[in-house]
Order: C-alpha cells, then structure tokens, then sequence
C-alpha cells in the first residue's frame, strides 16, 4: 500500500509499505478520508511529537473508513463496517483513569498512520474508540470527532451552566468549533482573529461580536464595553502564544473562567496579573485531549447535525498531494482542513 511516512522536520515520503498485520484483537481498515489539522502542521514543522510520534513513523490521527478485516477476538467488529477511530485509548486502570481523568492516562496509547490506503486499528482503541458510523453521515463528517471531542471537554469543562458569554480567541478550525458548540448551547459568543476571512466564518458559525485583533485596540476592554463593563463569563485561548494567554486572562469577568486550550511552544513562559486572578477570583485551567466518554458525544453532535464537515473542510486531494498540502498550510496561517482521499 501506499502510506505517508514521516523522516524528520519537514521530512515525509509518499511511499509503498506493507499492509498492516493485524492481531487477534486488533481490525484493519481502508481508510477512505483523513483529514489534516493544525497539529499534524506542527509535527510536520517540527519532526515529531514527544507523546505522539517519533519518526520514522507512520503519519496522520483524524479518519474514517471501512473494517476489511478483524482479528478472531473481536466481536463488535466486521467486514464491511464504516467506522470512525479516535487516535487513542486510555488503559482504564492506571491513577487518573481511575479517578475519571483518562485523557491523562499514564499509559495513553496513540495511534497514527491514517495517511495510508489502510491502517491497523490497535485492540485497546477498538475496544474503547472504535465506532460504526451511522448510514446518515459522511466519511468526511465522522472524521471530525477526534478534535470535535477535545473542544466538547474543553468547553464543558469550563461549567456552562449560567454562562451567557463566552470569548473565543483564535478562529482556525478549533477555535471555530468553539464557537460553533457555544453558540449550540445558548451562549453569546465574541469571536476574536486576525483575518476578516476567519471573522466572516466566525459569524456564519453563530458568533454575535467579531473584534478583529489586528487592529491596535485593547481587545480585552472592548470584550468588557460588550458585555456591560464585566468580561466574558469564559475566556477560550485557541491560539497557543503566550500572548494571547494574557489577553485571555483580562477578558474575563470576576468569577469567570479561562481556558488555555491552545497550547504553547514547549519552551514558553507566561507572566499573569497575580492581583486581578486573586481578587477577581479567576479560575485557569487547561484541556488536554479527549476520552472515550467525549468521543463518543462528539459523534452524536455530528449526527445531530450541529457540526459538518462542508464548514470546515474547503478541499479534497489525493495521498500523493500531502507534502504540498502539508507546505501549503505552513505558509497560509488561517487555512481550514483538507481531506486527503488515499
């Protein structure tokens, strides 16, 4: 089969390797679309991935296809099935999956390859993160659960109940699944970016307020002149500078809460109003991945309806395409997702 392998920084080959050998709990799968996502950018820029990938290696984490084969073990599981698979699994048995924290798991398995003609589906994920995907949706659309179900823990973790604003920074395809669920579930939302482009999808996905961030204004007092001289109820940063984690933390309310979702390069620090956390009783938090729970939620939404890949996917290619895709979005920051076809 033909498969995208990953040598180092800005290194990959389109290249024959072998099919997938599957074990006895393990199912093979054709993959009939993955799609590209901001961080399969950043490991293509950077060579790998500490917790991910570590080349050479096979490459890609977001796919649908169908099951042409399943190991003797596997039930659930057949031949001619159209399933979507997350790229990991927790192992449900160490500290934090014991205490409901599994997208910590200290044995998280990943997975990759999805850049391949076919790719071997691990029995742990087809244990907790394999799913059929119902007859109503696209390939494409099952496809975008594994980053649908970051952004669903991510915004249900900040507490949505009483929360009537929120401020979305960053509008590539997360940051505008962020604004797509909040506006879903009721709220106002502000949406900031730095392209009139990336505004113009924002409000097509349900934002009231657009505050472009490249103008030279306080974007933080302009989010409080919106909402009453308060702050947002929730702050997301979708963005991953430490600036933006800055302007995130002075958007909110007192009381409120911030959302450092995007996640920064490794060797960054951030500096924070120790006075304005403390006295206006701000909470800061993080989201870091998915679990089995959300995964599975992310694919109802998509059922539903409330999210679908025509938003967020704007071209198809082939396999043989990916390095110049891959180059493409380097160079073009606020390009949306690329389904690549094997």
């Amino acid at each position: 089969m033909m498969a995208a392998v990953l040598y180092g920084k800005e290194s990959l080959q389109i290249e024959p390797v072998a099919v997938p050998e599957i074990g006895p709990q393990d199912v093979l799968v054709r993959v009939r679309a993955a799609l590209t996502c901001g961080t399969d950018v950043k490991v293509f820029r950077r060579g790998y991935h500490a917790r991910m990938i570590v080349p050479p290696a096979l490459f890609g984490h977001e796919l649908a296809g169908d099951v042409v084969a399943a190991g003797e073990k596997v039930k659930r599981f057949r031949p001619g099935q159209r399933v979507v698979a997350a790229n990991s699994a927790p192992c449900g048995k160490c500290f934090y999956c014991r205490r409901d924290k599994e997208n910590l798991c200290e044995d998280l398995m990943f997975n990759n390859g999805a850049y391949a003609e076919y790719i071997r589906i691990p029995g742990r994920i087809v244990e907790k993160n394999l799913y059929e995907i119902p007859s109503h949706i696209s390939y494409q659309d099952a496809a975008l659960i594994e980053p649908l179900a970051c952004v669903l823990r991510g915004l249900e973790e900040c507490g949505l109940e009483g929360v009537e604003t929120i401020a979305v920074i960053g509008l590539g395809p997360i940051g505008l699944m962020f604004v797509r669920l909040a506006s879903v579930f009721g709220a106002r939302v502000i949406a900031l970016g730095r392209r009139q482009t990336q505004l113009d999808r924002a409000e097509y996905m349900g934002a009231t307020d657009l505050l472009n961030t490249s103008e030279p204004y306080d974007h933080a007092a302009r989010v409080r002149e919106l909402t009453g001289g308060r702050g947002a109820d929730v702050s997301i940063e979708a963005v991953g500078t430490p600036e933006t984690w800055q302007l995130a933390a002075r958007m909110v309310r007192r009381g409120g809460v911030v959302n450092f979702f995007g996640g920064c390069p490794s060797d960054s620090a951030v500096a924070l109003d120790t006075n304005l956390l403390h006295y206006s009783e701000i909470t800061c938090k993080a989201s870091f991945h998915h679990s089995p729970a959300y995964i599975h939620k992310a694919l109802e939404v998509v059922s539903r309806g409330d999210i679908s890949a025509r938003d967020f996917v704007n071209s198809q290619e082939p396999l043989t395409k990916l390095l110049e895709v891959l180059r493409h979005l380097m160079s073009h920051n606020g390009h949306m997702k690329t389904a690549i076809i094997p």
